[in-house]
């Protein structure tokens, strides 16, 4: 009985760092495997997945400038954001951001540079059909006028203040992001139920929303989200919120690469390197040797 139960429980407790990294390896290797129509499908499906978390954060801080301190209104926005990496792990979707993680597998020899870097360019573009549209849903629905335009300010803001970073700060913020982002995901793989996977996704992910940090599929809702209210929103808008479309002039459509380019090389630093590279440094090095 007590050898049995010794198995049981070895089996519901979560795996040991040398087992994630294996598993991570594993399905770095399997991911390449699949065919175009599948990876494109599945990077859209975590850009919509993403944008949806992004889209409830937006709404959670709407009206909450000057009514709830700056730490925990943003606390609250990082933790309804997890929705996102909750839907892409327990969905089951593909996340350019969380794909670095990919670089255990090639760093060991198991696919190479030119099987990773296919994956990555089609799950990026599904990402960016996949945010980019449901952003677009999210405009013709209407729902960025909720609040009284609380919500639409609250995009407005955000879109713009991504739109103002300079390339060096977007790039850092975007490999601190990235940490954050790989950690969840690297801690899911471990998780053995849902339950265990959406508690460690939730801290790591809320923690780089509180602290500001830049990720590439995100700001691919939240920016172009903020421009379409800029071209398109009704003057009745613009006259609720005692504003004009000239007051977010600094929010472009080629601001927004300038965004988006830097966050994605800092997010494969951060994901792929600094996580990705070192574990495998830790666990698959030896072994590989």
């Amino acid at each position: 009985m007590n050898e049995n139960s010794s198995v049981h429980t070895l089996q519901i407790d979560a795996l040991l760092p040398q087992e994630i990294a294996e598993r991570a390896e594993a399905i770095g290797v399997q991911k390449t495997r699949r065919d175009v129509v599948t990876l494109f499908a599945l990077g859209i499906l975590a850009g919509a997945f993403i944008a949806l978390g992004a889209m409830f954060a937006t709404t959670v801080l709407a009206g909450a400038q000057g009514v709830l301190p700056f730490g925990l209104s943003r606390l609250l926005a990082g933790f309804v954001f997890s929705l996102g990496l909750i839907l892409v792990v327990l969905g089951g979707a593909e996340l350019f951001t969380g794909n670095t993680l990919m670089v255990m597998a090639w760093a060991a020899r198991k696919l190479s540079l030119g099987e990773m870097l296919r994956a990555w360019t089609i799950v990026y573009a599904g990402n960016f059909v996949g945010a980019v549209g449901t952003a677009l849903l999210v405009y013709l629905s209407g729902q960025y006028l909720d609040g009284n335009g609380a919500v639409a300010t609250v995009a407005l803001q955000i879109g713009l203040q991504k739109a103002m970073l300079p390339y060096d700060r977007a790039f850092y913020l975007g490999i601190l992001c990235n940490v954050l982002v790989c950690l969840a995901v690297w801690l899911s793989l471990g998780a053995r139920s849902a339950i265990d996977k959406v508690a460690v996704i939730v801290f790591p992910v809320s923690a780089f929303v509180v602290a500001g940090f830049e990720h590439s599929v995100a700001n691919m809702y939240f920016m172009p989200l903020a421009l379409l209210i800029k071209w398109l929103a009704p003057d009745t808008l613009w006259t609720v919120l005692g504003q004009t479309p000239a007051n977010y002039s600094g929010l472009t459509m080629s601001r927004f690469f300038v965004n988006l380019i830097p966050v994605t090389i800092g997010n494969i630093i951060g994901g792929g390197v600094l996580v990705g590279g070192v574990y495998w440094f830790v666990y698959l090095r030896k072994r590989t040797a």
